[in-house]
């Protein structure tokens, strides 16, 4: 009987044991304490970059409206300057007057070969003949002979010269492009010696007072 009690009290706590073996334990959500921290990437927005303009400088092919009318010009006295310079070599009376002409001829050929340089670089076309007015003037001239012919072409030029260097010394001082701007400067000083020599022809012995031209308008000759 003490045996019996014996082998059911091992057998109870077998049983005891077993059960509380079995008893389960806290549920444990592997979802939540073993999910990997989510990593969060930034995101980098793509942006294609914004077109940049190739940058302008200043002065370099992009001459003003002003400055490429001081070109054409220009180019348009000197063209006239050197074919007047040429008539005059050859019907000039007076030395002084022929001499005259032909330093009209080699100045303003050198300054007009520079000018068609600067032209090609700034993009302007220049002009190639005389316009209208300095064609009559040219035709005009060309029917005197003389010492008519020397007043009528030293009073042209007194008038071109005075144009000449005002149009030359605004660009130096104003121009908005720099290599206008240098070119005009640089050739002013010629230009003023031309205005120079021709009051002195002009009027000579009184080469520092600007003297008063025989004749304002264009010179005509009689039919």
């Amino acid at each position: 009987m003490s045996n019996f009690k014996i082998l059911s009290t091992g057998i109870v706590a077998i049983a005891l044991s077993l059960a509380t073996g079995c008893t389960p334990t806290t549920p444990h959500d592997d979802n939540i304490s073993e999910a990997p921290p989510a990593t969060t990437q930034p995101v980098q927005a793509t942006e294609s970059p914004s077109p940049t303009a190739s940058p302008t400088t200043p002065g370099q092919n992009t001459p003003s409206s002003l400055d490429k009318q001081f070109i054409t010009e220009a180019a348009q006295g000197g063209l006239a300057e050197v074919q007047l310079g040429e008539l005059a070599s050859k019907q000039g009376a007076s030395n002084a007057v022929k001499e005259y002409g032909q330093r009209m001829v080699t100045d303003h050929t050198q300054v007009n070969n520079q000018l068609k340089q600067l032209a090609t670089q700034k993009g302007v076309t220049l002009p190639t003949t005389l316009d209208s007015k300095n064609k009559q003037i040219q035709q005009t001239l060309a029917r005197f002979s003389g010492a008519k012919f020397d007043r009528q072409y030293l009073n042209q030029m007194l008038q071109d010269h005075e144009k000449d260097v005002s149009a030359f010394q605004t660009e130096a001082e104003q121009g908005q492009d720099s290599e206008v701007k240098a070119f005009a400067a640089q050739t002013l000083p010629t230009l003023q010696e031309h205005l120079q020599q021709v009051r002195s022809l002009v009027n000579p012995g009184s080469s520092t007072s600007t003297p008063t031209p025989t004749s304002t308008s264009t010179p005509t000759s009689t039919p």
